[in-house]
């Protein structure tokens, strides 16, 4: 599979399904395991945060990390969509290319470009800042300049629906692939907007966050194309080692009989086999 490909194969998948769902990783395994199951996978800025540093996602996250945990996956994982949340794009407009240009390079279907102000924060935490627009603009416009065939998603943090609807609409003129409107409580503004816009709409669901759990029905019914799933896979995993190591502790140090050698290897041999095939 050519890496030029990746976007164009990410477009045609679009065009000829209702809505398309990625599922948050944190890591190879964890995208692996997901990849099973779907062939959406989003590289989760939250879920790496936490991984990689073991801390929040409040912009700790460093552009050269994030490009080697793409390569690392699309390693493993050659014909399924990858999309990256790049944050802010790391910095400045020259930032946010550069990073684009070496996600693009290392075999990324798309990624996802916030207009925050930092110090940033998750999108469904308080506390958020914005850029101004005609700023943002100046780094999508930079990124929309070499990102090839790569899918482009313009996020917009915003809370007020007049500033919403400005934004989006600028981000479509300039030539955004796709919108997201993360935090949104409800789904009717995003109907209002869809019926107007003639790009595809991204919703962000997130366990606990300030958006409601919907079904792909209902976010389909509302004109919603993609569904970035951020941290499934990091709540999973937290929920299960903390119960694992609980029981080791309660059990006097005996392992438990689930999962063992031969199930992981099962799935990393998976992983070799399709490295190999390519």
């Amino acid at each position: 599979m050519r890496r030029d490909d990746y976007g164009h194969l990410l477009r045609n998948a679009l065009k000829s399904r209702g809505i398309t769902p990625f599922i948050g990783v944190y890591d190879v395994f964890s995208a692996t395991l997901a990849a099973q199951y779907y062939d959406g996978l989003f590289i989760s800025g939250f879920s790496f945060a936490a991984s990689f540093y073991g801390l929040p996602d409040v912009g700790f996250i460093a552009w050269p990390d994030i490009v080697a945990f793409c390569h690392r996956v699309r390693a493993v994982l050659p014909r399924h969509h990858i999309i990256v949340d790049i944050d802010d794009g790391y910095g400045d407009a020259e930032s946010a290319a550069h990073v684009v240009s070496l996600l693009k390079g290392v075999g990324a279907s798309g990624v996802i470009m916030e207009d925050q102000l930092r110090p940033r924060r998750c999108g469904h935490v308080d506390g958020k800042q914005l850029l101004d627009l005609d700023q943002y603009l100046v780094k999508l416009e930079k990124v929309l300049a070499v990102r090839k065939d790569l899918f482009v998603i313009a996020r917009t943090d915003a809370i007020e629906h007049e500033d919403i609807a400005r934004r989006v609409h600028a981000f479509v003129e300039a030539g955004a692939d796709a919108v997201l409107i993360d935090g949104m409580r409800n789904l009717h503004l995003i109907k209002k907007l869809k019926a107007v816009l003639d790009v595809p709409v991204m919703f962000n669901q997130i366990a606990g966050g300030k958006s409601p759990p919907y079904s792909l029905a209902e976010l389909q019914d509302a004109g919603i194309s993609l569904v970035n799933y951020s941290t499934p896979c990091l709540f999973a995993a937290q929920e299960a080692i903390e119960t694992a190591i609980a029981e080791l502790k309660q059990s006097g140090g005996k392992l438990q009989d689930n999962i063992g050698i031969q199930e992981c290897n099962s799935v990393l041999n998976a992983n070799l086999r399709r490295r190999d095939e390519g």
